[in-house]
Order: C-alpha cells, then sequence, then structure tokens
C-alpha cells in the first residue's frame, strides 16, 4: 500500500449538452463543468466546499465521498462551470418569462415602490437560467470519483518522494549510531585511567598514609559510576528498535502518519538523552547530526496521512 502525502492538486472537467430550445445554436451548446480538489495537510480531515448554488444540494453526497478515501489534510473542493456560450444573448422561454412576471408581481405586492424588471434583468435572469441548465447531479459523482482518483495518485507520488527521503534519513541515523556505540567502551576506559592516575598522584603526595589497594578501589568504584551515568545503550538499542518500526511501517504504506509523528517523537528524546549523557566530543556531534535528521524527518512526517 502506497504512502500519502497531505499535499495534492487535482482538476477534472466535462462538457454536458444544454437543453435543447428548438434552435440549431442551442442545440450545439453545452455546459462545461469542472471540478477541483486541493489539499495540504493538516491534523484532521477539513474539508471546505466552494460550489455553486445550483449544486449546494450536493455537498452531503460530495463529502461522503471524499472521507471514504481520504483521512486526513486540509482538502477544498470548487466547482466551476460555464457554458461554452456564455457571450450570446439569452433567448429566454416563454414559461421563464410569465415565472418572471409573477414573481415581480408577488414582490411589488408587498413592495409597491420595487421597481419594474428592466429588459437587460431579464436577459441576466434568463442567461443564468440557462447557465444552469446543463448541471444535473448525475454528471457530479462521476467527475467527483475521477477528481478524487487524480488527488490520491497526485498525493501517492508525493508520498513516494517523502518515503525514498525518510529511508535515507533512517540509513544515516543507523550509521551514526553505528559509530556511537564503540565510543562507550573507550571513555569507559580512559576514565577509569585517569581515575587511578589521580589517585596514584594523591598517594605520592599522602607519604603512605592511604593504602594503595584502597586508593585503587576508590578509582575503580569512581569508575564505574562513571560508566553507569555515560551508558547510553539503553538509548541506542530504543533509537534502533524506533528505526526499524519507522522503516515497517513505510514500507507498509496507508495510513500511518500519526503514528510516524509519535515515533519521530521518541526518536528525538533518544537523541537528546544521547547528548545529555555525552562525556566526549565525538558523541556529542554524533547526537547534534541525530536531530538535525530527526528535525528532517519529523517536517516531512507531518505531510503524511
Amino acid at each position: 500500500m502506497p504512502v500519502y502525502s497531505m499535499t495534492g492538486y487535482a482538476s477534472v472537467q466535462s462538457s454536458t449538452p444544454a437543453s435543447e430550445s428548438g434552435t440549431d445554436t442551442a442545440a450545439t451548446a453545452a455546459v462545461r463543468f469542472g471540478l477541483e480538489i486541493r489539499s495540504v495537510n493538516s491534523r484532521f480531515l477539513d474539508l471546505s466546499f466552494r460550489l455553486p448554488d445550483e449544486l449546494r444540494h450536493t455537498e452531503p453526497a460530495l463529502r461522503e465521498h471524499i472521507t471514504q478515501h481520504i483521512k486526513r489534510g486540509k482538502v477544498e473542493v470548487r466547482a466551476v462551470y460555464h457554458s461554452t456560450q456564455d457571450n450570446d444573448l439569452a433567448d429566454p422561454s416563454i414559461g421563464t418569462l410569465q415565472k418572471l412576471v409573477g414573481l415581480q408581481n408577488k414582490i411589488q405586492s408587498w413592495l409597491p415602490k420595487a421597481r419594474d424588471l428592466s429588459v437587460s434583468d431579464v436577459i441576466k435572469l434568463a442567461s443564468h437560467e440557462k447557465s444552469g441548465a446543463g448541471l444535473q447531479d448525475a454528471d457530479l459523482m462521476p467527475l467527483a470519483t475521477q477528481a478524487v482518483k487524480a488527488l490520491k495518485d497526485a498525493r501517492a507520488r508525493e508520498g513516494a518522494r517523502l518515503a525514498e527521503m525518510l529511508q535515507d534519513r533512517i540509513g544515516q541515523l543507523r550509521t551514526l549510531a553505528e559509530q556511537a556505540a564503540p565510543l562507550l567502551p573507550q571513555l569507559v576506559e580512559q576514565q577509569r585511567q585517569r581515575f587511578i592516575d589521580r589517585w596514584n598522584e594523591a598517594m605520592a603526595l599522602s607519604d603512605g598514609n592511604v593504602s594503595s589497594d584502597v586508593a585503587k578501589d576508590r578509582a575503580l568504584t569512581e569508575a564505574t559510576a562513571f560508566a553507569i551515568r555515560i551508558d547510553v545503550a539503553e538509548e541506542l538499542t530504543r533509537l534502533a528498535s524506533h528505526l526499524d518500526e519507522i522503516s515497517r511501517l513505510v514500507k507498509k504504506g496507508g495510513d500511518i502518519g500519526k503514528r510516524l509523528d509519535f515515533l519521530i517523537q521518541e526518536l528525538h528524546r533518544e537523541a537528546n538523552t544521547l547528548g545529555s549523557k555525552s562525556a566526549a566530543l565525538e558523541l556529542t556531534k554524533i547526537s547534534v547530526d541525530m536531530k538535525v535528521l530527526i528535525e528532517q524527518m519529523r517536517e516531512q512526517v507531518q505531510n503524511i496521512e
């Protein structure tokens, strides 16, 4: 199953014959209907619609269809249409004129000072009626299906790039962890020898008042305590486990964004602990490099569905 980004864009169009009015011009007229879907990242699914008034009643069906295929993201759906003969003057039917006159009389009975409809008003209203004549609910859902599929394809292509980037960063983090592991025994041995040298110096200054065995035992005890303080074996183990899980999820695909976001937080926690326990410049540098890579991953994971 692919990894889906929450960023994508799709635009589809279709043309439907307009209502025939008995003239050759009207018979060849058509309404071009377009549907655009844009999506960006969001913690949840946030849908917004910009639909013509004639299609407002289709919003629930569109919403249900989109939620079946898209789980997260801020999604904007926009429908547009125009007639291929938008520049032609409307030829209002007798029924349209009668309806307009009836509405005018009804309004003026309540609002006597309301002005009469002008020729320009009638043409505009008739043109509006004509432009909406070709819009049918049956035309919308197949177009919505095409648009959602195109959007998912776009999100899948972007998701594939994100997955490739994550796998690359996982490999770099594994390499850094492998570099950190051998440093720990070296640091412990160096510190143990440093404690012994210091106690030997103290023994030389004490004129034999302190037993050498006692001094050596104290040095070893301090070295052991130091080793416990700087031990990051558990952090490296957990980090490797988190990387394995992230890699598995990326290969699995699907709705993994929230799970990845949690694992990235855990990775950051382990890298921070690694830095706080650092007793050598090399280990500090590795911790910083890890946090840079993890931050890059976090920015991209926030865009995965």
